[in-house]
């Protein structure tokens, strides 16, 4: 199976644009408001997400669901931080509706349009001139006692965590039905190339490009500082078996929760659902990499390393 790919050429335009905010931020009200009126002057339709509409009490445009959206949109575009728009993509997993992030939050590593510029780069994006990526998304489930009991979808990472005070969890780990370890330690990370940059990283983890397909697991905090991250190919499986512990959870995207027994078995492999992100023309990731990471500051006389 090949790498997702990246791709920059011009294409027809879209007609149906769906807006999604970042509703419990306050005043966003009026930037909403401004990039629907700028993608209406520019002669796309505009809808709002029902939630967004709803929180912000914006009124005059159609209002659709999420799914909904993944029907009737030609593409949705996102104002507010990494998090929204990984809720949205997560829901339009697997739809031909790709993705805009419009960046309204703190870091921005996928919401990567300054909300300054949004008037000038968005009407040409949606007139057909962006880059596009394919991003892949992992699919796992919780089974206890030989039967499934949750299951998500996560765009950035599945988190095996310890909860609250409680001590260090145990978790047996197996790829592809071979055992690998037991590993003591506050959790385990089972990422994707775009979550490399989110909670596996902080945890230690390497960055992958996004355009690679395979799977990081990162441990957290780990016993035994042997137990080092390790990348896997793109169809691995992963098995993750609570050994013991107790007040465990597992998490999808920091989003979905599900606590854990001990002998709950967590199976994590790269889903077949994608979603698409579009960038402006001339997007670069290590330009962003080194904005968003502050790679190019350097050391002054009064900040030396």
């Amino acid at each position: 199976m090949s790498a997702p790919s990246k791709t920059s050429a011009a294409r027809p335009p879209f007609k149906t644009v769906a807006l999604v905010g970042r509703y419990s931020t306050a005043g966003i009200e009026g930037p909403l408001e401004e990039l629907a009126s700028c993608i209406s002057r520019n002669g796309q339709d505009v809808v709002f997400e029902r939630e967004t509409a709803m929180a912000t009490g914006l009124t005059g445009y159609p209002v659709l669901t999420p799914d909904e959206i993944g029907q009737q949109a030609d593409v949705a575009v996102v104002l507010g931080g990494d998090g929204t728009l990984l809720g949205l993509a997560r829901q339009l997993a697997g739809r031909d509706v790709p993705v805009i992030g419009v960046n309204h939050g703190r870091l921005g590593f996928m919401t990567d349009i300054p909300l300054e510029d949004v008037t000038t780069t968005l009407p040409e994006m949606l007139t057909g001139h962006y880059e596009q990526e394919s991003r892949m998304l992992l699919e796992s489930s919780v089974i206890r006692d030989d039967s499934v009991i949750f299951s998500a979808l996560a765009f950035n990472d599945v988190v095996v965590n310890r909860s609250g005070i409680s001590g260090m969890v145990e978790l047996a780990v197996s790829v592809d039905g071979y055992f690998m370890y037991n590993q003591r330690s506050d959790g385990l990370i089972v990422s994707t190339p775009t979550g490399s940059t989110a909670y596996a990283l902080a945890a230690g983890g390497p960055i992958l490009h996004p355009t690679l397909s395979g799977l990081v697991l990162v441990p957290i905090a780990p016993h035994a500082l042997s137990n080092r991250p390790i990348v896997l190919p793109h169809d691995a499986e992963v098995t993750i078996e609570v050994a013991s512990a107790r007040d465990v959870s597992v998490n999808f995207d920091m989003q979905s929760l599900a606590s854990l027994l001990p002998g709950d078995r967590i199976v994590v492999r790269r889903s077949a659902k994608t979603v698409r992100l579009l960038h402006p023309v001339g997007y670069n990731y290590y330009a962003t990499l080194r904005k968003k990471l502050h790679w190019h500051e350097y050391p002054t006389e009064d900040n030396r390393l």
